[in-house]
């Protein structure tokens, strides 16, 4: 196959090696994938566009063009502008193999149901289309989960930041991070409700943390059920500075028990100091907090008390004399 003859500028290795794949498994020619380039350009989507749904979704090379179409009416049918189709299949690529009747359109009679104006559906998707890829159902339950949080009041107006259709996607996205790591469903939801922080951090954050407790520490992903706070703490600070404590230990025969994440997370900062940090100076540079290089700064200026003192009076004979009377009347 030419791919130079497709007349794509910038074709990825990934989309290569996927066209190839899907044609010899279901014997399709090289005219077949030139006939849906064809059709994919003729309909005005950009090279980058093209490059991304034969990527993502090779099975478009056995659709035919009305089917295409009729994803593109679907699009302009619900307000989406003329010039925002080709980013839509640019960021879903697999949305040519939702049906209309039996997907999309469920989708956003749920939305609607859920109290979403069109407006606010028309504008979320045209800022994020993945939304249009959510099963049947999925909104509901994320956004049952977040109706139920408890959680401090700054962390859910963050969360809500951006109004309550875009607050459940957020939940979507990281309960899919969690089950692409070998949690299942009811598990990432769990993680999510115990530790409302992970909602309005990074997906790479998220993807740092696990990949770090998995392959760094040795743990298993599940541990995150038993110990949520541990995608919530912050990564330097909280996760690699005091693993590298517990390694230095570890490996000098420095600790009585084991430690696990548990006894690696919940602890305060204070404590786990106290515990591990301090009787060892050698550890106060990798923990890097309470350290004794560290200057600690005066409240208040220096020589300050000397002002807040109580003036003092001079004492004369009479006053000594009344103050033993007082106190001899006492007895």
């Amino acid at each position: 196959m030419g791919i130079a003859k497709l007349g794509v500028s910038g074709v990825s290795p990934l989309m290569i090696r996927n066209v190839l794949e899907f044609s010899r498994r279901f014997e399709l020619d090289p005219d077949d994938v030139s006939r849906c380039v064809k059709v994919l350009k003729g309909l005005g989507f950009s090279d980058g566009t093209v490059d991304r749904i034969l990527e993502e979704f090779p099975r478009v090379i056995m659709s035919n063009e009305s089917e295409i179409q009729r994803k593109i009416q679907f699009l302009l049918g619900i307000g989406i502008p003329e010039s925002g189709i080709d980013g839509i299949f640019h960021s879903l690529p697999g949305i040519l193999g939702l049906g209309i009747e039996d997907r999309l359109e469920p989708l956003l009679d749920e939305f609607g149901k859920l109290g979403f104006s069109e407006d606010v559906v028309r504008r979320e998707i045209s800022r994020e289309p993945r939304m249009l890829g959510m099963e049947l159902g999925e909104m509901s339950r994320c956004l049952e989960l977040v109706g139920t949080l408890k959680c401090r009041v700054p962390i859910k107006e963050k969360i809500f930041r951006e109004g309550a259709l875009r607050a459940g996607f957020e939940v979507k996205l990281r309960v899919d991070c969690l089950c692409r790591y070998g949690l299942i469903r009811r598990e990432a939801f769990e993680v999510l409700w115990k530790e409302p922080r992970v909602i309005i951090y990074e997906i790479e954050d998220i993807e740092e943390k696990i990949e770090f407790l998995v392959h760094r520490m040795r743990y298993n992903v599940g541990c995150l059920i038993e110990v949520p706070e541990y995608l919530g703490v912050n990564f330097d600070k909280q996760i690699v500075s005091r693993w590298n404590v517990i390694e230095y230990l570890r490996s000098k025969g420095g600790l009585g028990c084991k430690v696990g994440l548990k006894g690696l997370i919940k602890p305060s900062r204070l404590r786990f100091y106290n515990l591990y940090v301090k009787p060892y100076p050698e550890c106060e540079k990798m923990f890097g907090r309470f350290s004794r290089d560290v200057e600690v700064r005066n409240r208040h200026p220096v020589g300050l008390w000397k002002l807040m003192k109580p003036q003092k009076h001079p004492e004369s004979k009479d006053d000594v004399k009344n103050m033993k009377c007082f106190v001899e009347s006492l007895y």
